[in-house]
């Protein structure tokens, strides 16, 4: 059996002291959402509550889909670059990015420079290089087969929408089918929800239909995403049977905010091609923020 687990949205904080000429960008409106609003809810010691349960229940790899920072300035890439080293070693996490690792132009860029080793395919040179695309990339560990999509692009104040664009599908097609063709259980990870009226207008994925027709003519067993700070079940279609797209609340959101509490998702996926089976465990921090407590089981089958 091979146990997955999954967080998202991180937005490591505290937000750090940034110049003026760092706010004087897009910027400036995230620092104002912080302090309004999301620094009353996002606590640090959530989420090291959240990764020391995870540690302490040792599955064989951990997915973080994107949002790792706030604001992506340097200190933050930075900062999360030392915690990634701490959360565990880059064979063993896999990372996608998500719209505030992207916040502003040249973001993307460093980040990803930043996180690479956490980004890297399995057949991808060493060493990052900027004319390369990351993205997507595969990483294969036992029977799965992690595949990594990118929807993190800068957009203009007030806007947080994703991109995923005809190269990308194109490649991610090749690569499920690979995958597929290999017998192996695909897991496809991506910032945004690639589902219709998942979010809001101007955080939505640009792209869903492509999105949606790459998974379709490529297969895959289990999507999984970030983005709305929601623990959702959705479905896509493909070849064999309907594919759960599953989403996890953000792994610093503190009880008692409007948004659901800091939880994980733990996948036990065991089986074979046409006969996988999954079960889904999510656990959540609870209403003191103290403990971490399981809040819901479920089960999937790919049975034919």
């Amino acid at each position: 059996m091979f146990r997955l687990a999954h967080i998202s949205d991180i937005h490591l904080g505290p937000l750090p002291a940034l110049s003026v000429l760092e706010l004087a960008s897009k910027r400036i409106t995230g620092f104002v959402n912080w302090h309004r609003n999301r620094r009353r809810h996002m606590f640090a010691n959530t989420l090291d509550l959240i990764t020391e349960d995870i540690e302490r229940r040792d599955p064989d790899h951990l997915a973080i889909t994107g949002d790792l920072v706030n604001l992506a300035a340097k200190i933050e890439i930075d900062t999360v670059a030392r915690w990634l080293a701490v959360v565990g070693k880059p064979e063993n996490v896999s990372v996608v990015p998500g719209n505030h690792d992207a916040y502003v132009p040249g973001a993307y860029e460093r980040s990803t420079e930043s996180w690479y080793p956490y980004m890297r395919g399995d057949d991808a040179p060493k060493g990052w290089t900027e004319d390369r695309h990351v993205f997507p990339y595969m990483r294969v560990r036992d029977y799965v087969a992690l595949i990594g999509c990118s929807t993190a692009v800068a957009t203009p104040p007030f806007a947080a929408s994703g991109y995923f664009g005809r190269r990308q599908a194109r490649e991610t097609v090749n690569l499920l089918r690979a995958a597929g063709e290999a017998g192996l259980f695909r897991v496809v990870m991506i910032h945004h929800p690639p589902i219709h009226g998942a979010t809001s207008f101007h955080k939505r994925m640009i792209g869903i239909r492509r999105f949606a027709a790459a998974i379709s003519a490529g297969g895959a067993e289990l999507v999984l995403h970030g983005h709305t700070h929601l623990n959702t079940v959705h479905w896509l279609k493909s070849p064999a049977a309907p594919v759960p797209v599953v989403g996890i609340s953000s792994a610093s959101q503190g009880p008692g905010g409007h948004k659901p509490p800091a939880g994980y998702n733990i996948f036990s996926i065991s089986g074979g091609p046409g006969r996988w089976n999954m079960m889904r465990e999510r656990y959540e921090i609870d209403q003191f923020g103290t403990d971490i407590v399981l809040a819901e089981t479920t089960r999937f089958s790919t049975a034919e």
